[in-house]
């Protein structure tokens, strides 16, 4: 009975261990390797969402040109009449489709503002298609900024590269400068609008600020990119 007993007592010893009761140098080196990996398990999971947003963006792309060629061949594309005469087919579904793939592009950036911006314009006619761009658009920053105001950095880099993130973090040391650079930004689109309204989450802007931006700064961006892409599309296709 004693020999049983001997063998088993190093099993309870080794259940009831305690790391408090190493030296703080073990604790640490202990501490430091969790820590590492997670650090590890967060990039690698920042590359799989990113990878998987690159690989939806590319999908977006793929969708279009694969429309654009049934278009083309099924005389869609003719004019910007014919174009136009067949999207009114669908009456209010064919504006609001339009207006929640606006709105679902900026949440999740799986296609080039300036296309679908060029594309309202197409569809729609200039007044129509600005007005229903804007709606998108503003609706969507307004959700990209809510979501990341309520998760917080976390969600920026899940999102976006770490590249991007540097790039502009910058601008977030002070607010007043935020501001002022997220307001030009916005009005002129020279970044990444997406990317920047999530940003403005994670600072200390206010939704009053945010909205006021985007719904006063939006027009002139969608605008000179309608007007912009649009010139090109009609020199392009009277080549």
């Amino acid at each position: 009975m004693q020999k049983a007993e001997c063998k088993t007592k190093p099993l309870i010893q080794q259940r009831n261990f305690r790391p408090e009761i190493l030296p703080e140098e073990w604790r640490k080196s202990m501490s430091s390797r969790s820590e590492d990996t997670g650090i590890q398990t967060q990039h690698s999971e920042q590359k799989n969402l990113t990878g998987l947003l690159n690989l939806i963006s590319i999908a977006g792309l793929a969708v279009c040109a694969i429309l654009a060629v049934w278009a083309y061949k099924s005389g869609i594309l003719k004019s910007v009449d014919t174009l136009q005469a067949f999207i009114r087919k669908f009456g209010y579904i064919g504006m609001l489709v339009f207006v929640l793939i606006q709105i679902v592009q900026v949440i999740i950036p799986i296609l080039p503002g300036g296309i679908s911006c060029l594309g309202g314009v197409i569809f729609f006619g200039p007044w129509f298609g600005f007005i229903y761009n804007y709606i998108g658009i503003c609706i969507g920053s307004m959700a990209a900024f809510g979501i990341s105001k309520t998760i917080g950095r976390p969600v920026l880099r899940k999102m976006f590269s770490e590249k991007m993130i540097q790039k502009y973090d910058s601008w977030t040391q002070k607010d007043s400068k935020f501001l002022k650079l997220f307001a030009l930004a916005i009005f002129f689109p020279v970044a990444p609008d997406d990317f920047l309204c999530y940003l403005a989450g994670t600072t200390k802007m206010t939704w009053k600020q945010f909205a006021a931006v985007i719904v006063l700064g939006k027009p002139f961006s969608i605008a000179l990119y309608s007007l912009g892409l649009t010139t090109a599309f009609r020199i392009i296709f009277s080549v």
